[in-house]
């Protein structure tokens, strides 16, 4: 039966952890029964019989075989330790099962957060050490030199350009004018010819400028057969198969041939109204003033700018020593088919020389601990996609981690190509002054590179709501965005089908007389400067006085009005679901409380340390009984041990002072200890004030989870000081000792009553083997009726039911130590008997039998 194994199980358990005396029952048997007591229940004995996997768990360096983690790895030798150390390294909540342990994964978010903070901050220094404000006045006082100088005929600028002509009066007048300065303001020569050349004398012209233009064939165009008579040539607009590649004009020169892009290593350009090409007839003005001015009447004389050119390009490069940045300055003159021209220019202000002052260097050293941070995130997401597959693909923070290392990676790239290109040009232009420096290539890519890092601080930025994303109220902005991202989608086709066809509507209406409807990419732009506020209704009153204001009002009213109120209630209505359902949400991973419990653990750890020096300064004036002004071990020993320290700790503190060694402080000794302890309890009330003086959030221990071991410690050794500032985690000597008797009362109760399971235990068997002993007695006594031939049949049923009756209620009344069974199976032997007298009616034993 199974009640047999239990009890045996039962009684070697107990038996092996109950006392052999009442001595260790009192004493010994607090330690087995402190760790294994909550674990075990005592009013069921089936849970004896199983193994403590509670407490195996309770140990993190414990592995299911029974080895600890020192054991395992000295098992495994210094590789197996190394490689645990690497692999610690890539910690992340993504490569450790975080779901279940609290603990674990806040310490891993927090590990994450602090080295991407550090990432951070690498990245930022990068950034920002590559521009600074200066770079927005060095490229507007560029810009007031040349697009805003006026010429001295019309005062037009070459901003205001809208003619040939006055493209050529920006060219002789202020574009010489500034390129070439040979005096001082009050006309005073420089002093040395290395001065010469200096744009508002701090930037440096480097090399020489360059005039470019880029032409159209005269039958580039279909002239209408009504008009042939009266119209010989035709230009049309510029594209690549119309552009004009033969000679013209003098025929002498590079301004009068044309030079294909690849020649000239040039790239094409996106003006205003098209796409041109990186070639074209182009001259290099010299260093000279006088001479650029003969080359500049050369081509104006000879028609250098006729009907065919479609763009006119002013290219040069200025350098600010004083700031250590390049401008590289493009000037376009656009001449559209329909004529007039169209100015714009373009002005890279940019660093390419990287390491010059001493805080260049420090981004260097920026840059090394960025690319080292690069490779260890690359690692990290190696590790991340081997462990989960394309289950890692899964999450939006991989993508953006993915993101931010490519482009990472991009920068880096360039940044090393970068260097190497700028030195090499820079050296050749050292070498010959009278070419033109194409520093075109390098800003432009300079520019996309800082354009790359201004995205990967961007992305790093968000990146950051990844960490704090345990915490409900950082998750309210994304949960409402996914809440609604369905219902979004769905309205956002109804609003985009209504917005472009306003834009389709207001380009072909005003698009021949609105500058912002011209083309329907800027109508687009035009609406939506419309729903922010920006727009110009007399324009559009002034362009057609019925459509202007009907499209008007229509357009604000169904999707100003209209839409984008059902835009806002859509989010709003989600936001409000999603605030209700995180209010009543349990925060799991809450921040703060981490950082309590922290600040909490360390302000109790600090009390304990101050109370426990001051109860060893107490210990020292008590202890010496005899007062012979010598502190033996004894008497050391004895006023501790009252305190309730170990004998560890009492014997490594007498030790630490007594110099000689002759188990006795003398009085050298004691002041010796006197002093350091003093000094140690002033640096922890220092530390303790310092904590009190943060916020009292921060010092709040109401709500600490504290270690029961860490609680344990404090009360075993008894230090005293009540609540002591820490969280009332220390206790005084008194409650010390009235806690270790009732801890001895527990113990001798515990003990009770595992005496007394073993006496319900031996009953019990005791119970069982009289039951066997009944049933062997009964099934004799069945047999002797069914076998007594004297009686019939009826008789022998009665017999039977009068013997199981009478022993079923014998079961019910009898008491546990009731009388042995032998008795009573004498007495049924009797009545047996005596039922079998002669003249009793002779019956089948075998069928009673079968009827019972």
């Amino acid at each position: 039966m199974s009640s047999r194994p239990q009890s045996s199980g039962v009684r070697s358990r107990s038996g092996a952890g109950r006392p052999s005396s009442s001595q260790q029952q009192l004493h010994g048997g607090s330690q087995a029964w402190s760790a294994a007591g909550d674990d075990v229940d005592v009013a069921n004995p089936t849970v004896l019989d199983q193994e403590p996997e509670a407490c195996q768990s309770d140990n993190p360096f414990e592995h299911p075989d029974g080895q600890t983690e020192p054991e395992v790895e000295e098992a495994h030798g210094c590789w197996f330790r190394f490689k645990r150390g690497v692999r610690a390294i890539w910690r992340t909540n993504m490569t450790e099962d975080t779901r279940e342990d609290r603990e674990l994964y806040i310490k891993t978010t927090l590990r994450e957060l602090i080295v991407y903070l550090f990432f951070l901050i690498v990245l930022m220094v990068l950034a920002f050490g590559m521009t600074s404000s200066t770079m927005y006045y060095f490229t507007s006082v560029m810009q007031a030199q040349f697009d805003q100088a006026p010429n001295s005929e019309t005062q037009t600028t070459f901003s205001t350009a809208t003619t040939i002509a006055d493209w050529w009066r920006f060219v002789k007048g202020p574009l010489l004018e500034g390129l070439y300065v040979t005096n001082w303001y009050n006309n005073l020569n420089f002093s040395d010819s290395r001065e010469v050349n200096f744009v508002y004398y701090e930037n440096k012209l480097l090399g020489v400028p360059r005039l470019r233009q880029v032409k159209v064939r005269n039958d580039s165009c279909s002239i209408a057969d009504d008009f042939k008579n009266e119209i010989k040539a035709c230009y049309a607009m510029y594209s690549p198969g119309v552009e004009e590649k033969s000679p013209f004009g003098y025929m002498n020169s590079t301004a009068w041939n044309h030079t294909t892009e690849k020649e000239l290593d040039g790239r094409s350009y996106a003006g205003q109204i098209a796409s041109y090409d990186g070639g074209g007839y182009y001259v290099d003005l010299t260093r000279n003033r006088d001479d650029s001015a003969a080359i500049i009447e050369e081509l104006f004389k000879g028609l250098w700018i006729d009907r065919g050119t479609r763009v006119a390009f002013v290219d040069f490069t200025v350098y600010n020593a004083n700031i250590n940045l390049f401008c590289v300055v493009k000037l376009v003159m656009e001449f559209p088919a329909t004529g007039g021209a169209i100015p714009s220019s373009e002005y890279r202000t940019v660093k390419l020389l990287r390491y010059v002052e001493p805080r260049d260097y420090v981004v260097l050293i920026c840059e090394i601990i960025f690319m080292l941070f690069i490779c260890y995130y690359v690692v990290e997401e190696v590790i991340e996609i081997k462990r989960h597959k394309l289950g890692y693909f899964k999450s939006f923070w991989n993508w953006l981690d993915i993101l931010v290392i490519i482009i990472s990676l991009v920068c880096a790239g360039f940044n090393v190509y970068r260097t190497i290109a700028v030195g090499n040009k820079l050296t050749e232009l050292l070498k010959d002054e009278s070419k033109f420096p194409d520093f075109d290539f390098l800003s432009y890519w300079q520019l996309q590179f800082n354009n790359a890092i201004a995205i990967t601080v961007f992305f790093a930025w968000v990146k950051i709501f990844k960490y704090i994303s345990f915490n409900k109220t950082m998750t309210q902005l994304s949960s409402t965005l996914g809440a609604c991202a369905k219902d979004l989608v769905g309205f956002a086709v109804m609003f985009f089908i209504i917005f472009f066809a306003f834009a389709q509507l207001g380009y072909l209406i005003f698009g021949t007389q609105v500058k912002d409807f011209r083309e329907f990419q800027q109508a687009i732009f035009t609406l939506f400067r419309i729903i922010l506020g920006d727009f110009d209704f007399h324009e559009l009153e002034n362009a057609h006085r019925v459509l202007g204001p009907i499209f008007f009002l229509l357009y604000v009213f169904f999707v100003f009005f209209v839409l984008i109120n059902m835009f806002l209630a859509i989010i709003n209505d989600t936001y409000s679901e999603v605030k209700s359902d995180l209010a009543n949400q349990p925060n799991d991973f809450e921040m703060t409380d981490y950082f309590k419990e922290r600040a909490g653990k360390v302000m109790d750890k600090l009390n304990i340390k101050r109370d426990k020096i001051i109860d060893i300064q107490k210990a020292m004036q008590s202890a010496d009984v005899n007062n012979d002004r010598q502190l033996d071990f004894e008497e050391w020993r004895a006023e501790l041990k009252m305190r309730g320290y170990a004998d560890g700790e009492i014997e490594a503190m007498f030790a630490k002072y007594d110099v000689d060694g002759d188990r006795v402080l003398d009085e050298e000794e004691q002041r010796r200890m006197t002093s350091e302890l003093e000094g140690q309890k002033a640096a922890l009330n220092d530390q303790i004030q310092s904590e009190r003086d943060r916020p009292a959030s921060a010092r709040s221990t109401a709500d600490l989870g504290a270690d029961a071991d860490d609680r344990l410690r404090s009360s075993r050794r008894g230090v005293s000081g009540g609540g002591g500032g820490g969280g009332g985690a220390g206790v005084s000597s008194e409650e010390f000792t009235v806690l270790a008797r009732r801890v001895d009362r527990m113990e001798h109760s515990i003990g009770s009553i595992v005496s007394k399971i073993d006496a319900v235990l031996v009953k019990l068997d005791t119970m069982e083997k009289a039951k066997l002993r009944r049933r062997e007695t009964m099934s004799k006594l069945l047999d002797s009726i069914s076998e007594n031939e004297a009686v019939s049949d009826e008789q022998k049923r009665e017999q039977m039911e009068q013997l199981v009756r009478e022993e079923l209620e014998r079961w019910e009344s009898e008491p546990v130590d009731a009388a042995p069974a032998s008795s009573r199976a004498a007495t049924a032997r009797g009545r047996s008997a005596g039922a079998s007298r002669p003249g009793s009616a002779a019956g089948s034993g075998s069928g009673a039998e079968a009827r019972y």
